[in-house]
């Protein structure tokens, strides 16, 4: 049986005007900058005239340890906004912004998938808004500040072998990530070693993820940490005088983007940080109006519950004050069997024993949301054709096991309908208010032993290596000032380890750590880990090769 692609479905589906979807959330087409006809920014001034309603009920969604074979994180998402809405809740989503990276690399498109999706899904998934470009052009604008500083005098005496602040760009470019500039004679700057982030992983994408406000995103931009001195003092954005630009140059950008999904369900699409190499989540400034907006909020944080929902509750929860009312975790039986050792071409067929083995890692992420964080969680099993009742009743009992449910899910071939029974058990386990949210650790413990605490308590390692340019960062930065700030743990998606190969639950094992540096504007401490990169290379066969447009503008390929 022959399934239509995710680009041919939303091509195919007729949107309602933007004016339409913003109706529904309360807003008039005076609060909306139109982009077109099916997307709008809407001003974050507009919360202030919300600060005393009642927030919604936040629901996070995340999952396991990514395979090849999928495992949906986003369709779930999406498909349990509109399942929440057509059981009568005032539901919206929130999700991050694709990067250009992942869409022309491995990943494809970012926009959820059959009739779960976000749309326009070309628009959101090529340039959207233009907020990314924005980013890169703040982000880019300080580093010609920096350089024509040190050409033009060198007034606060920054050491060129001392500038830590790379340029960035939204693509994976390998070829990038080290260069030397400067070259060509005195008329062309200080030749200096170099380098480029990709734009999702830079430091002004999470302070525009972080910000509470436009006041506090200018603080945050001045408070960046660019280089060092001489002499080893540190060197900001705002003794450049370049935070103000910065800020002129993000203002329109800081605006939430609202679009819909293929039922109509009003979704925020703003921001876009990676999970693996940043805190991945979507923008706090959003997912607060969302909760001014509307009574159910569904969110998402990148990759598994070992990066991107740790980060969500340990930084992005700390900096906005928010405390989740439930988690989704999203697994497939094809990802389950694959982390028990089948092979991706033999996923298809029964194989409980491989089950067995590959469950571990999800029930390590349910461990960790209910036991470590305190928080109800309810699994989501994104079902397959190829998924047999065998298989999907030894997860459901697993689950039980800890005392969670697992709910199938349909939303990819038959939208909210398919995911009325997930979101009747969200729904129950908030009502049953039975929630005990912590962070993992406290603020006041030192770098180190956060790192060890994350290690330890949420991967199940048995410790932390750290390398000597670590501790001697870490001990740097402590003198500084910066021993009580959260730490963003940049580490392989594909385990709960550092190392991609071990599969499942490993254990045994510790984290390599080879570098800390500090993200001082978005008020995090970055913790490199493994081989970690933060500027992603394109595979041998890149999704670019793939997406093509027609002489009417159509366009294919695209997932």
């Amino acid at each position: 049986m022959a399934f239509k692609s995710d680009i041919e479905i939303a091509q195919e589906a007729k949107l309602e005007h933007i004016k339409d979807v913003a109706a529904k959330l309360g807003l008039t087409e005076d609060d909306l900058e139109y982009y077109g006809k099916y997307k709008a920014k809407i001003d974050y001034n507009l919360l202030e005239r919300y600060k005393d309603k009642k927030d919604a009920k936040l629901i996070l969604t995340t999952a396991i340890n990514p395979t090849p074979a999928g495992e949906g994180k986003t369709t779930t998402t999406v498909g349990l906004g509109d399942a929440l809405r057509k059981l009568g809740k005032n539901a919206m989503i929130a999700l991050r912004e694709p990067s250009l990276g992942p869409v022309f690399g491995v990943k494809g498109g970012a926009a959820g998938g059959g009739y779960a999706q976000v749309v326009p899904m070309e628009d959101i998934n090529l340039h959207f808004t233009g907020d990314f470009h924005a980013i890169g052009a703040a982000n880019n604008l300080l580093a010609a500040m920096i350089d024509n500083h040190i050409y033009q005098g060198n007034e606060l005496n920054i050491d060129p072998r001392r500038v830590t602040w790379r340029r960035c760009v939204d693509m994976n470019d390998r070829q990038l990530r080290f260069v030397v500039d400067g070259l060509g004679g005195k008329a062309n700057g200080v030749p200096r070693e170099d380098g480029y982030d990709i734009t999702v992983a830079s430091e002004i994408m999470a302070i525009f993820c972080l910000a509470n406000d436009l006041e506090d995103l200018k603080n945050r931009l001045a408070r960046i940490i660019v280089g060092y001195t001489y002499d080893g003092k540190p060197v900001t954005a705002g003794q450049l005088k370049a935070h103000g630009a910065m800020a002129a140059l993000l203002k329109d950008a800081f605006k939430p983007n609202l679009v819909q999904t293929l039922e109509g369900t009003p979704a925020f699409v703003h921001g876009g940080p990676f999970a693996n190499i940043a805190h991945g989540c979507n923008s706090i400034i959003a997912t607060k109006m969302a909760m001014k907006l509307a009574d159910y909020v569904v969110t998402e944080a990148g990759f598994g519950a070992d990066l991107g929902a740790e980060k969500f509750l340990d930084i992005k929860c700390r900096i906005a004050g928010l405390k989740p009312d439930a988690v989704v975790i999203v697994a497939t039986i094809r990802a389950l069997k694959y982390n028990g050792g089948v092979k991706k071409e033999d996923l298809n067929q029964e194989n409980l024993e491989a089950l067995k083995k590959g469950l571990p890692n999800l029930l390590k992420h349910v461990e960790n949301i209910t036991e470590k964080f305190g928080i109800p969680a309810v699994v989501a099993i994104n079902q397959f054709p190829t998924d047999t009742e065998r298989e999907l009743a030894l997860v459901q009992e697993e689950c039980k096991r800890l005392g969670v449910n697992a709910v199938l899910s349909e939303v990819w071939a038959k939208g909210g309908e398919g995911g009325l029974e997930l979101a009747k058990e969200v729904v129950r386990i908030i009502d049953e208010g039975k929630n005990n949210f912590k962070p993992i650790y406290d603020l006041d413990m030192g770098l180190k032993d956060k790192i060890i605490t994350i290690a330890r308590e949420i991967y199940g390692a048995d410790g932390v290596e750290f390398a000597p340019a670590a501790l001697k960062e870490i001990s740097t930065l402590e003198e500084l000032g910066f021993r009580n700030v959260p730490v963003c743990v940049a580490k392989t998606q594909y385990s709960l380890s550092d190392n991609p190969k071990l599969l499942g639950r490993p254990s045994g094992f510790k984290i390599n750590v080879r570098n800390v540096r500090i993200s001082a504007g978005a008020g995090f401490a970055v913790v490199l880990t493994g081989d970690i990169m933060t500027m992603p290379g394109l595979p041998k066969r890149p999704a670019a090769e793939n997406i093509d447009v027609d002489a009417t503008g159509r366009i294919t390929g695209l997932f």
